[in-house]
């Protein structure tokens, strides 16, 4: 991957707890493009024997753990927190490219808060309109953006309302 950014302006490579990533959505888009399927290629080759897989998404080349999923990542996060009992009341998934298909269904079809007496809400939006397993999209980044902004908004007047109702 180093090699590939330094060959490849506008591209970086970011470490994260379960995958090397290489990103090029800053990078001149054909020459980003060829770049990339070289990359894979070479990666697939090179990682064919390791327990580990290599995959394209949007502007990026991920290499992670085989078996490793978001879909499976989110179902341990919510059943950690269940078992530890503070199920969250409400989840916001929201994803842009193919890698987070597994996420939507997994947070969608399973039954997360199914033994508590509250529902979990669970609102599971893709960026851009495309067929996808999430029930709502947002156009794009500025609309993450404010929806964003609106929820935290939302939540520092019912706070405020919370705490004038308790003191008053």
């Amino acid at each position: 991957m180093r090699l590939y950014t330094e060959a490849t302006d506008g591209s970086y490579i970011e470490t994260k707890e379960s995958a090397l990533v290489w990103h090029y959505c800053d990078a001149d888009p054909d020459f980003g493009s060829w770049q990339a399927k070289q990359l894979l290629d070479h990666l697939e080759s090179v990682v064919a024997n390791e327990p580990v897989v290599a995959k394209k998404g949007k502007h990026i080349i991920e290499v992670m753990p085989q078996g490793i999923t978001k879909g499976l990542v989110a179902e341990e996060v919510l059943s950690s927190m269940s078992e530890n009992g503070k199920s969250p009341d409400f989840v916001l998934c929201i994803g842009d490219d193919r890698s987070d298909e597994d996420m939507f269904e997994s947070l969608l079809t399973k039954a997360y808060g199914g033994s508590s007496p509250r529902a979990l809400e669970i609102f599971s939006c893709t960026v851009g309109q495309k067929p996808s397993k999430a029930n709502y999209y947002l156009d794009d980044t500025v609309d993450v953006v404010r929806l964003l902004q609106a929820l935290g908004t939302s939540m520092q007047s019912n706070l405020c309302r919370k705490q004038s109702t308790e003191h008053g």
